[in-house]
């Protein structure tokens, strides 16, 4: 199949294939699908769902989350808990699959024919005790972003290393700051006191050398030398080259500040690049995006694997419509719809080569050399105490951003605890 065919025809063959599968509906179910979103997601479900509609006949109904995806667990845990019916289908991070799998209806058979076309190792992220609880919707690693017309304009490279881009961000912000542009800042990124600050201070740690918190034998490696100086080199970031106020950033506060052209770099997802783009920005056309820097010379990069799954509620009274909106979402139609409207990484492989995709959203293409970079948060080896660990994580990090004792001060405990946790075993 070739997946550089345009709307029409794809859609025609996706809207077929669903007839096929399930049927012409004989009553309407509405739907229910639960997601978190940033940038333009929830804007643009409607148009994303409204061909899977056209074909079944079923109405789907978008329930928003906050953006922070810690607290999108959380209520995800709860309902689940409570055996909720009243939502069929649950947006998820790549994480959770080990800790939400026993309420999720397993896809296996259903896609056994649009499995094989993702990339196996999202897949495998998917599939706990032999059952596929999650379909990919789309991948996800962040870059750096950084002002290709600021760069040119003060004779600077684009870093390789967090201590190039120390030095670079200061001498641009300073630079600007003396012709007057007093509110730019020279790099913002996650600060908050949430998943978010795990997915980049585990870049830091990774690319300093100092391991994945928690390494994929089981073993506890935070508390070393190259941790410490790597939360210690990001403390110094705060208040000289990023604002006191990034400790309360999340993914939309970095690019509201960024697309106001107010900052030189930023640590941000692929979603943000085609927002930076839109007809509304100040940076439209002026930047670009490169892999995260390194913490050494010469050493390796690191970029937080993320990326979003959608999952079938055991509880809903609607499954065999849920299993097909869930095929849907997870084929090349509506990989490809979020990859031009919104800049998602598709997780079908042969999606990077259809013509549309690089013509409209070039970077797509050219992100494959991020994703080489990618690293998994250590939701594997923690199992299903997961979520505990991440918690103690970044409230360690953002301890030692904040100033509430030194980095070796706070992974010391933090090692501590995360014995505690452990206990006799990851379960």
């Amino acid at each position: 199949m070739s997946y550089g065919v345009k709307g029409r025809a794809l859609r025609s063959a996706a809207c077929a294939a669903i007839l096929a599968a399930f049927g012409a509906p004989v009553l309407a179910d509405e739907i229910f699908y639960v997601s978190g979103a940033v940038g333009k997601a929830v804007e643009n479900f409607g148009a994303l769902v409204k061909p899977w509609e056209e074909a079944t006949g079923h109405k789907v109904t978008l329930v928003p989350m906050p953006a922070s995806t810690s607290d999108q667990f959380g209520q995800y845990r709860l309902w689940l808990a409570a055996g909720a019916t009243d939502i069929d289908l649950y947006q998820t991070d790549v994480i959770w699959a080990p800790q939400l799998a026993n309420h999720f209806v397993d896809l296996t058979e259903a896609a056994k024919d649009l499995a094989p076309t993702h990339f196996p190792s999202i897949i495998e992220s998917q599939t706990v005790d032999g059952k596929l609880v999650a379909l990919p919707i789309f991948t996800d690693a962040p870059a750096l972003y950084y002002r290709k017309d600021l760069l040119e304009k003060h004779g600077k490279s684009v870093p390789k290393t967090w201590a190039e881009l120390t030095e670079t961000a200061q001498a641009i912000q300073d630079a600007e700051r003396a012709e007057g542009k007093a509110d730019l800042w020279g790099f913002v990124w996650q600060g908050n006191a949430y998943e978010g600050l795990t997915c980049d201070a585990l870049e830091w740690v990774k690319s300093f050398g100092g391991g994945q918190i928690v390494e994929p034998d089981g073993s506890i490696s935070i508390n070393n030398e190259n941790a410490i100086k790597a939360l210690e080199t990001a403390k110094g970031w705060v208040g000289t080259i990023s604002p006191d106020g990034v400790l309360a950033y999340q993914e939309e506060e970095a690019r509201g500040l960024w697309q106001t052209g107010n900052a030189v770099f930023m640590r941000n997802w692929p979603y943000a690049y085609g927002l930076g783009n839109g007809d509304d920005s100040a940076v439209k056309g002026l930047f670009d995006v490169a892999p995260l820097p390194s913490g050494t010379d010469g050493g390796p990069s690191a970029a937080t694997l993320g990326g979003w799954n959608v999952a079938v509620s055991k509880y809903s009274t609607h499954q065999e419509a849920a299993i097909s909106l869930a095929l849907y979402l997870a084929g090349p139609e509506a990989q490809k719809a979020r990859a031009l409207s919104e800049s998602n990484l598709p997780t079908i492989v042969a999606l990077y080569d259809d013509p549309d995709i690089a013509a409209q959203q070039p970077i797509i293409p050219r992100w494959k050399d991020v994703f080489l970079q990618a690293v998994p948060r250590p939701s594997a080896p923690t199992k299903g105490k997961y979520n505990e660990v991440s918690s103690k994580f970044w409230s360690a990090v953002h301890n030692t951003l904040s100033g509430s004792g030194s980095a070796a001060e706070n992974l010391e405990l933090l090692a501590v605890e995360l014995e505690d946790i452990k206990g006799a075993g990851w379960q």
